[in-house]
């Protein structure tokens, strides 16, 4: 059966025949990553670094999440509020943070 007219303009659709544009991925497929180690996955590709903090049990008030890329050892840090793209295999890591000492 034939799209309606309707669902040619939806995102991910062809606009000239209404057909799922081939250059679109599949947003509800788990994406798999790694937070400290361990494995995670979440179809939510799209999330605050505080958010992924707390998905893993961690106080975002407590820790930062660092992310891992290539061979380097330093993780880029995120601010708690900056949303983190989530791509299959990445890795992530949590940095405490320094408490003042009064």
């Amino acid at each position: 059966m034939p799209d309606s007219p309707e669902r040619a303009h939806e995102p991910g659709r062809d606009s000239q025949n209404g057909a799922p544009d081939q250059n679109v991925t599949e947003l509800h497929r788990p994406v798999e990553f790694t937070i400290d180690g361990r494995p995670e996955r979440t179809t939510v590709r799209r999330q605050t670094a505080a958010d992924l903090l707390r998905l893993v049990g961690l106080d975002p008030a407590r820790y930062d999440l660092g992310q891992l890329r290539g061979h380097d050892h330093k993780p880029v840090r995120f601010r708690d509020d900056q949303i983190v793209d989530i791509h299959q295999g990445d890795r992530f890591v949590s940095i405490r943070c320094h408490a003042d000492v009064a």
